[in-house]
């Protein structure tokens, strides 16, 4: 009896100790039992128990999911590059138009992106058809809309402590569909080069897209974003229909490719 009850009161002394101690939990969920001397800005200084007190160890923040003090309060680690409290200083909207719409596509473009986080963020355009300069002399009159999910691309490789130099800056991916409709009076050739005008037509367009661009940011103020993207569209016009159809351009029914690209000017806030 007397060394059961002195290993029972080992074990309570042994728990007790443990409890008493801060807790460090890896990503991995292993679980490191010690005394925290100091949190640094990318490394965790602590002592073990079991080992000599001189000794100090260290463990980078970025390996670390949390910490649990010996009170009990907790504390939380994200890296540094996903973490968007690094970000607070960036402005994560911005409002873009598209440069060269006006001239090469007869329309008028304006993009709202709003950042959901390092590496992410949505973006909506909306388009005035018919605003432009209308080279065709179709008279085109209509609306256009496009959504896409930006992926902003990351490094390569990662070195502790490193960041997006801007939160809404990057290469990027995007899916995007697009939605387009309008109306306008197809032209007729004869072989003389005499033009005749037809009834005016409807159209009603759309595409799923892969975009692939990059934008720079200047100053946190100013935003340059240059893209490119194709996939698939349908039209409610044959093959020799119209192929341009603002918020994108589709090549026919028969061959159902779907492309668009542009340059878009911005001011972040």
């Amino acid at each position: 009896m007397k060394k059961l009850l002195l290993i029972l009161v080992m074990y309570t002394f042994a728990i007790q100790m443990a409890s008493a101690q801060d807790v460090i939990i890896r990503k991995n969920n292993d679980t490191i039992f010690c005394k925290i001397k100091e949190i640094g800005l990318v490394e965790i200084k602590y002592l073990l128990p079991d080992k000599s007190q001189d000794v100090v160890f260290v463990i980078a923040r970025d390996d670390i999911r949390k910490v649990v003090f010996e009170n009990g309060k907790e504390m939380t680690f994200n890296q540094e590059m996903t973490d968007r409290g690094n970000y607070s200083d960036n402005k994560q909207n911005a409002i873009k138009v598209d440069l060269f719409a006006p001239l090469l596509n007869t329309s008028f473009e304006i993009s709202y992106e709003h950042s959901l986080g390092p590496g992410k963020s949505w973006e909506g355009s909306l388009g005035i058809i018919g605003l432009g300069d209308d080279v065709m002399a179709v008279s085109p009159k209509g609306v256009y809309t496009k959504f896409g999910y930006k992926f902003i691309k990351s490094p390569d490789f990662y070195l502790r402590g490193m960041r997006y130099a801007h939160i809404l800056k990057g290469s990027y991916i995007k899916p995007e569909v697009a939605l387009s409709v309008f109306s306008y009076t197809p032209k007729s050739y004869d072989y003389f080069g005499s033009t005749t005008s037809g009834n005016r037509k409807n159209v009603i367009g759309g595409a799923v897209q892969i975009i692939f661009g990059k934008q720079w940011v200047y100053n946190n103020r100013f935003a340059v974003d240059t893209y490119w993207g194709m996939g698939y569209g349908i039209s409610d016009v044959g093959d020799s229909g119209k192929t341009q159809h603002y918020a994108f351009q589709l090549f026919g029914k028969s061959f159902p490719l779907a492309i668009s690209y542009g340059i878009r000017l911005g001011l972040l806030f």
